[in-house]
């Protein structure tokens, strides 16, 4: 909280964009700093809809922040003074059973972060070619027995359709290993979870918007919380594209537009970790229009 509102380096006049509002706990202290700026929160997820501040610096989208440019023209703004995403899923969802993002409860097979979507995770399940599924738990979740976890998931739902995550669960239990079965499982759900929300394509497409959107010093403020994503922010941060491979002018200047002003990745302390566990695996990554 602190080090990335620290980071946007927030000037009392200016425009500022959260484009993961969630409960609202960036927003509500990024205004503290605010006097006659203004704050903008995108959110998906109708649940974060409920927690919008009644503030007249505030305003509200209820959207992927994959249409910012698009809303923030809406409103009559080209250029802001800062971003702020924190990416993942918001702890509210991760607890709630019927939201399907996690392996500790029973419910439907969805982890849809906006419930309007028409594909959920059990779309994915049962009608995905073999090959695009052993691909996604490759990629997406780095899981070391992609082939034979697909190969099970392809026998069950030619039986029945795979429909809740108790099901999903004993459909692959004989992949699991019993010594590190949370660990396996939280990357077989976080696979499901990116390609069912589409989430590193929306955030490339956020990454070359906000470069767009940004004011010359103005900050873009990302955290991550997987290496897929954090390898794309630092990469797109460093050479202003996706692969990291940096193109250079005949003076030797990097075609970037951003700097980082954190050189080296920023992560939770051992007392952060203590209070909030979910935060241990955060990276913070702070970068400034050139």
């Amino acid at each position: 909280m602190n080090e990335s509102i620290e980071g946007l380096n927030i000037q009392k006049d200016g425009d500022y964009v959260d484009v993961t509002f969630g409960g609202g706990g960036h927003s509500c202290e990024l205004l503290k700093s605010i006097d006659t700026g203004r704050l903008f929160g995108f959110d998906q997820d109708e649940d974060a809809a409920a927690n919008a501040f009644d503030d007249p610096r505030f305003i509200f989208v209820r959207h992927n922040f994959k249409y910012i440019r698009n809303f923030l023209r809406y409103h009559g703004v080209e250029k802001v003074d800062g971003i702020l995403a924190d990416l993942g899923v918001s702890s509210h969802d991760f607890d709630v059973a019927e939201r399907g993002f996690s392996f500790r409860f029973s419910g439907a097979l969805d982890m849809r972060m906006n419930r309007d979507s028409k594909t959920t995770a059990a779309d994915v399940v049962n009608d995905y070619p073999e090959e695009q599924l052993i691909k996604i738990f490759r990629e997406y979740g780095e899981v070391d027995n992609a082939y034979r976890l697909t190969k099970q998931i392809v026998a069950a739902r030619q039986l029945q359709p795979i429909k809740t995550i108790d099901q999903f669960k004993s459909v692959i239990s004989d992949c699991v290993s019993k010594k590190n079965e949370a660990k396996y499982l939280a990357k077989v759900f976080q696979a499901l979870r990116i390609e069912t929300n589409g989430e590193l394509e929306v955030l490339k497409d956020f990454l070359v918007q906000s470069a767009e959107l940004l004011k010359p010093g103005g900050r873009l403020v990302v955290i991550t919380y997987h290496s897929l994503e954090d390898r794309l922010v630092k990469n797109f941060i460093k050479a202003g594209n996706f692969e990291g491979k940096q193109d250079k002018d005949f003076y030797g200047n990097v075609s970037s537009v951003l700097k980082a002003v954190n050189r080296k990745v920023i992560i939770p302390n051992d007392e952060e970790i203590a209070r909030n566990p979910r935060a241990r695996s955060a990276k913070l990554r702070i970068a400034e229009k050139v």
